[in-house]
């Protein structure tokens, strides 16, 4: 959260999976869209945005902040690679051109910004409890997806889950994110698109974010609080995508999404949350973006 040049519509926007049509924290996380991939399904293509969202000014926030924000996405020969919050995948099984099943699998890199500058967190107590490392999260993912399903030979459902652990000592721990996504072109220039997951969380992430201990207690005013390992949150995110020039296919297009997440057992318990914060998180934005 403390980049003032993010690589994602935090989560509200670019949060679908890579070989469906996609508008993404992590919080995480995850969730995680772009201008929509070709009708033409199978085509290279290349998708850059750049845009404004309003999110939590930390993981837990009561109060939102606005930040610039901007994505990538691509496919090259069936290899599709996308952000999705602070996150890069990739999946290296080709796709297959037109309607039916898909395979996905593929290397996720990463980081965790959350608290990272203080300056950026509003509430004057979680900031009494000092700045966190950027987590650097390495991982994979899997899923699988079906074209043509309800509306047409190109709308698309997609089950996946994420893997990722960090490798820079910040919170030594990882997440699991389990994630459905669904979207539908409306025609050769609109598009929309819902999605929603979950997101499992190990102990070191739980202490590091979620937990007090006593001289932090001591500094902020907020309760001792142990917090466990467990579901963090779940998010649910729809988007919205119109083609200003051209089509979906290539162009310029508008962008605008709208993710509620909501935190969990211990993280919705921790001060950080429950006295400091709020369990209920809301991230919105919009932006432009261009796809060659």
């Amino acid at each position: 959260m403390s980049l003032e040049i993010r690589v994602i519509l935090s989560a509200v926007l670019f949060s679908f999976p890579l070989a469906a049509p996609a508008f993404a924290q992590d919080m995480n996380p995850p969730v995680e869209p772009a201008p929509p991939p070709p009708p033409e399904i199978g085509g290279d293509s290349f998708s850059i945005a750049i845009g404004g969202a309003s999110v939590p000014s930390y993981e837990g926030s009561n109060s939102n902040r606005v930040v610039p924000v901007g994505m990538i996405r691509g496919s090259l020969s069936g290899i599709n690679f996308s952000t999705r919050g602070t996150r890069l995948l990739v999946d290296v099984v080709p796709d297959k051109p037109g309607p039916g099943f898909d395979f996905q699998l593929g290397p996720v890199v990463g980081v965790n910004l959350d608290r990272t500058n203080l300056k950026n967190i509003r509430d004057a107590r979680v900031a009494a409890l000092g700045d966190r490392k950027t987590a650097i999260e390495l991982g994979g993912y899997i899923g699988i997806g079906k074209t043509g399903v309800i509306t047409s030979d190109y709308d698309k459902l997609t089950a996946s889950v994420s893997y990722v652990h960090d490798v820079n000592n910040a919170h030594k721990s990882y997440l699991v994110t389990p994630q459905i996504d669904y979207g539908t072109p409306l025609s050769h220039k609109a598009y929309i698109g819902v999605s929603a997951n979950a997101v499992y969380a190990g102990g070191g992430y739980a202490r590091t974010y979620f937990s007090v201990d006593a001289p932090g207690s001591l500094a902020s005013t907020l309760p001792v609080y142990s917090a466990g390992k467990g579901w963090k949150s779940y998010s649910l995110t729809g988007l919205a995508t119109y083609s200003l020039t051209g089509d979906l296919t290539h162009g310029l297009a508008i962008i605008a999404g709208l993710s509620y997440s909501r935190l969990l057992g211990d993280f919705a318990e921790s001060p950080v949350t429950r006295i400091a914060g709020d369990r209920n998180q809301l991230l919105f934005g919009a932006g432009m973006g261009y796809t060659f």
